[in-house]
This record gives structure tokens, sequence and C-alpha cells, in this order.
């Protein structure tokens, strides 16, 4: 039997702490996911566009974005935060705490994202895109109109698991003063030995997950 005095003494921390975390990560997440989906779309449209099977290929241009992409995706999470604080606190105009978090994040999530989008428009069938030149679409719209449209289902559940995988990143990001529940999971729970926080902290990740994950399926269906 749990006693009241512990269930009290749970919910001090809940209320207190943990509760502001939520938002904290929330807010974190859903920012950078936003931002990085707009910045990697743009640049999957323009990998789309110069690639080696791109509508108008361009080996240089090509090659300088594709090194921008990997060479960003080289980077773990953590130092990527840590080597681009000084350029964070020129933007953001500080280097910890939530608002700083949200530059580095969309920074490392944008070229995940645009990979993603990339892909999924790299399936589209190349008869409807040979089709829609022929009724002489531009590029522009072949891609937004006609490959986009095609793909939807796969960037949806391309864009779930980039969600899913930064939402770990914003654990990492509260190791380094940006807040949120990995912070509190660290600073409140393993660094104090309670463990009472540490696992209801790991406790919340985990239903996040779980509902992004069917968030994104639900989604899926529902666009197929």
């Amino acid at each position: 039997m749990i006693s009241n005095g512990y269930m009290a003494y749970w919910w001090r921390y809940f209320e207190g702490i943990i509760v502001p975390s939520i938002w904290a990560t929330l807010r974190m997440l859903s920012l950078s996911m936003v931002l990085s989906f707009i910045l990697g779309f743009i640049l999957a449209y323009f990998l789309i566009l110069y690639g080696p099977q791109g509508l108008r290929p361009n080996s240089t241009r090509y090659k300088l974005l594709d090194f921008i992409v990997n060479s960003i995706r080289s980077f773990p999470v953590i130092i990527l935060i840590v080597a681009i604080s000084p350029i964070t606190r020129m933007i953001v105009g500080t280097s910890i705490g939530e608002k700083a978090a949200i530059f580095p994040l969309t920074l490392a999530a944008t070229p995940f994202m645009a990979r993603i989008i990339e892909n999924s428009l790299k399936e589209v069938d190349k008869q409807l895109i040979e089709a829609a030149r022929s009724f002489g679409a531009s590029d522009f719209q072949i891609i937004t109109k006609v490959m986009v449209k095609e793909s939807v289902p796969m960037i949806v559940a391309g864009a779930t698991l980039s969600t899913i995988t930064f939402l770990s990143a914003t654990t990492l990001a509260g190791a380094v003063g940006a807040g949120g529940i990995g912070a509190v999971a660290l600073n409140y729970g393993y660094q104090s030995f309670n463990n009472t926080v540490l696992y209801t902290s790991v406790l919340l990740l985990f239903i996040m997950v779980l509902v992004i994950q069917w968030a994104g399926d639900w989604l899926y269906k529902k666009i197929l």
C-alpha cells in the first residue's frame, strides 16, 4: 500500500517541479520541430531540384547542400548545443534556458528532417513527374503539387520518427541548463538520489513517446 504521506510527498514534487517541466519540454519540442520542418522542407526542395536525378541536376550545388546536411548530422546533439553556444548567445541573448535550447535543437533537427522529406519525395513515381512536366508544370509546381501530394503519408511517418528522436534530444538539452523533463530527471532525480522524481520523469517521457507515435499513426492512416 502507498501511504498518504508518500502520495503527498510525490504530489509536491509533481505539481511544483515536474508539471512545469512537461510544458517546457513540449514548448521546446513543438517549436523546434515546426521550425526544422519548414527549414528542412526548403533544404529538401533544393536537394530534389539539384540532385543527380533531380528536375534541374546541378552537381556543384547538390554537393554543397549535401555536405552541409551531412556535416550537421554528424554532430551528436549535446556536442552541437555546446559547440554553437556562442552563436546561440548572439542570437537569443543567452546560452542557458529553454529559449536558448530551441536554436540548437532546430539546427540539429533540420538536416534530419530534410533527409526524411528528400527520401520521401524520391519515392514518387517518375511517370507522374513526367506527366506533370508534359502539361507545362513548373519545377515548383511539380515538387509542391505532385511530389509532396503523393508523399504526404511518408513525410508524416518520417516526421513522427523525427519528433520522437528529438524528444530525447530535449532531455540532453536539459543537461546543459535548458530545463524540461530531462533537467528534472537529472538534477532532482539522479543527482539528488530521488528515485521518485527520476522514475516519474522516465514514465512521463515514455507516455509522451506513445502519444506522439499514436498521433502520427492516426494521421498517417487518415491521409493514406
